[in-house]
């Protein structure tokens, strides 16, 4: 062997060896001489990888796990005394790392998750990326979030859907803290090296920082069924950017309603659940993040169900047992937890008057499903 390609075998991140296993060449000399030439040419045979590449279902790096509300908002707090809004940092937001990706900011390979901080005035500086977003609000009110120069109010239960390359800033109108929690496609556009990002202007306008009870986006495209025939919307994502509690709780409740009176109006028994979706064509409100709410009855147990792509859910209000695969949680308001791909999911309700405003479980979830249906590798089951 000369120097050089010593050298080269040296430095090879492959690293191959011959193993007497089913499957598996007879591991000779021959073989072994065969793999040193692999990895000094960065070559890496099937054979010896078929099991990972291909599995027979899939296994996901992510893995299921709770995050306790209050925990985390003890957290915020804290950063909220000791940590700075502004350029460079940009955000006050922490980030959910998923215990099975290696310590990174990922809830799951392709979806973030965080909870976000503004203190009473505060402003968090104007910028735009990429990376489609969405936030949704638990608990509390008095943020705007200002999206093209529109502010758009904040307050419990509306979610709030901003399409990737828009600029957008936040400012806290009120002498009390908020938080709430920010959803991106941040591990899909970093694992296909798509993202750009670019800082804005260091101060919002007087008018910006308003406090309409109604976005002009609302106004424009907020009225079900109806769509303004003046105004053309071309780029990604719904131009309606609040999707207020008050139209989600009562299309909820009108199907519980419906099903009690004896009509299919339910996802199964007990289960409503209804899609945010974009107003120009009925499709999901972002390219790569489908949003949704569910209501589980007081004492119904969804049926465990398995999909491709993964979710991350956050319980609006009440409490249950939440099952996937082989762990299992109760959860209560504000709590996060990750569904990995093709695990098994179920949740029943335990929820009442006394935990619930409306005597069910409510979940808020997201997921990558978009991008699992554009490249037609969607697929579900469900459990016996």
């Amino acid at each position: 062997m000369t120097s050089t390609s010593a050298d080269a075998l040296a430095d090879s991140p492959v690293k191959l060896r011959a193993v007497d296993a089913p499957g598996q060449p007879d591991a000779t000399p021959e073989l072994e001489d065969l793999y040193r030439g692999f990895e000094t040419e960065l070559l890496v045979p099937l054979w010896t990888e078929i099991g990972g590449l291909m599995p027979p279902q899939p296994r996901s790096s992510a893995v299921a796990h709770v995050w306790k509300w209050d925990r985390l908002v003890r957290l915020a707090e804290l950063a909220g005394r000791i940590v700075p809004v502004g350029r460079g940092g940009e955000r006050r937001a922490i980030a959910l790392a998923n215990p099975g990706l290696g310590g990174r900011p990922f809830a799951t390979p392709t979806l973030w998750a965080a909870i976000q901080y503004l203190m009473p005035g505060e402003d968090a500086p104007e910028h735009r990326h990429t990376q489609h977003a969405f936030r949704f609000v638990v608990e509390g009110s008095g943020v705007w979030t200002v999206v093209g120069g529109d502010p758009v109010p904040m307050n419990r239960g509306d979610f709030l859907p901003q399409a990737g390359w828009n600029w957008h800033a936040h400012h806290n109108a009120t002498d009390r803290p908020m938080a709430w929690i920010d959803g991106l496609d941040i591990p899909f556009q970093y694992l296909t090296e798509a993202q750009f990002f670019e800082f804005g202007r260091e101060e919002l306008s007087q008018d910006e920082r308003s406090t309409p009870e109604r976005s002009r986006s609302e106004r424009l495209w907020g009225h079900p069924g109806l769509r303004p025939v003046a105004v053309a919307h071309t780029t990604p994502g719904s131009p309606l950017l609040s999707y207020k509690w008050e139209y989600t709780d009562r299309a909820l409740a009108d199907q519980l309603a419906l099903e009690e009176q004896g009509f299919a109006a339910t996802v199964e028994p007990g289960h409503a659940a209804v899609r945010y979706s974009n107003p120009i064509d009925g499709a999901d409100v972002l390219p790569t993040v489908r949003a949704e709410f569910h209501r589980v009855a007081r004492g119904a147990a969804t049926a465990p169900v398995r999909e491709t792509g993964s979710s991350v859910y956050q319980v609006f209000d009440g409490s249950g047992t939440v099952t996937v695969g082989d762990r299992t949680w109760s959860v209560t308001r504000g709590d996060l937890f990750v569904v990995p791909s093709w695990e098994p999911f179920s949740v029943r309700s335990d929820a009442g008057p006394s935990d619930s405003y409306s005597g069910a479980l409510d979940l808020f979830r997201f997921s990558d499903a978009p991008v699992f249906e554009a490249l037609k590798l969607n697929r579900s089951a469900k459990d016996a």
